[in-house]
């Protein structure tokens, strides 16, 4: 089956109704993807992109009821990973020697997935361009941690389409192809869910790839992405969406979520939540149980937040797991300016209210009051949980208009300090970002520093700091960091790493 995309390209990719998990287990689909690889036949015959391995027999078969293999003049692979590339050795077993287009760091995923260093790749460049007749041409555009290394984009001159890889897309099921034939409020809630999921650690490289894009100054009447739908009408409507994503995004929401072994702490949670509405109604409050709740809901959820709530009972003197999972999660996607604090019941010991406000901290939250209660909340703590909620509110609030009322119609004139007991301030001062302590670092920068810089995102290494979230310990040395160790910002290794002073050197 192949659905026509414009004048001389259709559609040849595959719908998958029934996946429900990708990356493993790490983000729930439910609502399906599909596969986009795209057939542009010119005066040259080119395949954008295939599909994933599970579906091989299948994409061939459709491929062949529409064209001859061998008439395919070369492979163009935008992404390795493979849900895009999986179906590649099928295809090259019935058609050997065909040029492949790829970036050069693309060649290393490709040979990893298919152990087939013999094939025929040709690597590009940004600005590199292929001629394929009628006076069209392929202009391939470089986006390396959009989602992965190797990641590229290619535009279509003359039909002003841009094939955009990871980017724009989401993972999205329809029976129709283009976005002016879906529902437009599940398909922006997938794709607001795709992007806080996936694409958050690389929000700054999102607005500079646009920003180079826009900078080539072509059309763009079309862009077709490699999950979900083709975005034909105001097709960039979504790369304003995306500017607006990528810039320290926040609505007037707060999220809370927890965990809790004996209902203690979801007291405290609908009680805080309660709280907040008292003193600011007009703020959406989420409240999530994480043994219970879509963990990417959650995490969509906490994208769109000004400010979090997390919640644990004490275990062996630690969070819940899946609280602590959960907060891992957090400090990957990198968040930034936004707000938390940290609450929990507890029996003889606190320790994961404690944990859960480092974590946060070191995550980069702008941290505030925690809230401990001892035992399950009697009527007193009950109220301290609420007035703490009022607390937070009148904290984060994004504008004081009416919150005076608001105090005086819930009956509190004055705010009630909560007693040491159950609520207390964590010390501030023993929990640096990494962010501060970075810029610390580069204000005190020495100008014979040992430090190494990524090439990719200018992400700085200070080996007095160190990079504690890896187990990297302060004074480390360069030559002294576990191979395994990524850059904090793109998440690429140490290879990518260059030395600071001389890349300094060679920019002046």
């Amino acid at each position: 089956m192949t659905i026509h995309v414009k004048n001389n390209i259709h559609w040849v990719g595959q719908r998958d109704w029934e996946v429900q998990d990708f990356h493993g287990t790490e983000y729930k689909m439910t609502k399906g993807t599909s596969y986009n690889s795209y057939l542009i036949r010119e005066e040259k015959t080119v395949l954008i992109d295939t599909v994933d391995h599970r579906f091989s027999h299948q994409f061939l078969l459709n491929l062949e009821m529409e064209i001859d293999l061998n008439e395919i003049d070369f492979v163009v692979v935008n992404h390795a990973e493979e849900d895009h590339s999986g179906a590649l050795s099928a295809l090259m077993e019935k058609i050997p020697g065909t040029p492949i287009y790829c970036t050069e760091a693309a060649i290393d995923s490709i040979v990893g997935h298919h152990h087939h260093p013999e094939w025929n790749f040709n690597t590009v460049k940004t600005g590199d361009t292929i001629d394929i007749g009628n006076g069209k041409q392929l202009i391939f555009i470089e986006a390396p941690m959009l989602h992965w290394p190797d990641s590229m984009m290619t535009y279509l001159t003359g039909d002003a389409v841009l094939f955009s890889n990871d980017a724009f897309g989401q993972h999205y099921c329809d029976e129709h192809l283009f976005n002016d034939e879906v529902d437009q409020n599940e398909l922006m809630d997938q794709c607001l869910r795709y992007y806080s999921n996936i694409l958050t650690p690389f929000s700054h490289l999102v607005t500079a790839k646009i920003k180079e894009v826009l900078s080539f100054n072509v059309p763009v009447d079309m862009i077709a992405t490699s999950h979900g739908i083709v975005w034909r009408d105001n097709p960039t409507q979504i790369v304003h969406q995306y500017l607006e994503w990528a810039d320290n995004y926040q609505e007037d929401r707060i999220t809370i979520f927890y965990d809790s072994m004996s209902n203690n702490t979801r007291m405290m949670a609908d009680a805080i939540a309660q709280g907040i509405h008292d003193v600011d109604p007009k703020v959406a409050v989420k409240v999530f149980n994480v043994s219970k709740h879509d963990k990417n809901e959650i995490l969509a959820n906490v994208f769109r937040s000004k400010g979090l709530f997390v919640g644990s009972s004490t275990m062996n003197n630690v969070m819940m797991p899946k609280v602590a999972g959960m907060l891992e999660e957090i400090t990957g996607l990198r968040f930034k300016g936004k707000k938390a604090a940290a609450f929990g019941s507890y029996g003889w010991n606190g320790g994961a209210v404690d944990r859960i406000h480092a974590r946060l901290t070191d995550a980069g939250f702008e941290t505030a009051l925690s809230l401990k209660t001892k035992w399950r909340p009697d009527g007193k703590a009950m109220r301290e949980c609420r007035e703490h909620g009022r607390q937070i509110a009148r904290l984060w609030a994004v504008s004081d208009t009416g919150l005076a009322k608001a105090a005086t119609d819930s009956g509190q004139s004055e705010p009630v300090p909560a007693t040491p007991a159950v609520s207390e301030l964590l010390p501030q001062e023993k929990h640096q970002t990494a962010q501060e302590k970075h810029q610390t670092a580069q204000e005190k920068h020495p100008d014979d520093c040992q430090c190494m810089i990524c090439t990719v995102c200018n992400w700085v290494y200070y080996p007095d700091i160190g990079e504690p979230n890896q187990g990297v310990e302060p004074g480390t040395a360069w030559s002294d960091v576990p191979d395994y160790f990524l850059c904090p910002e793109c998440n690429l290794g140490k290879d990518v790493f260059a030395d600071h002073n001389k890349s300094s050197e060679e920019a002046a």
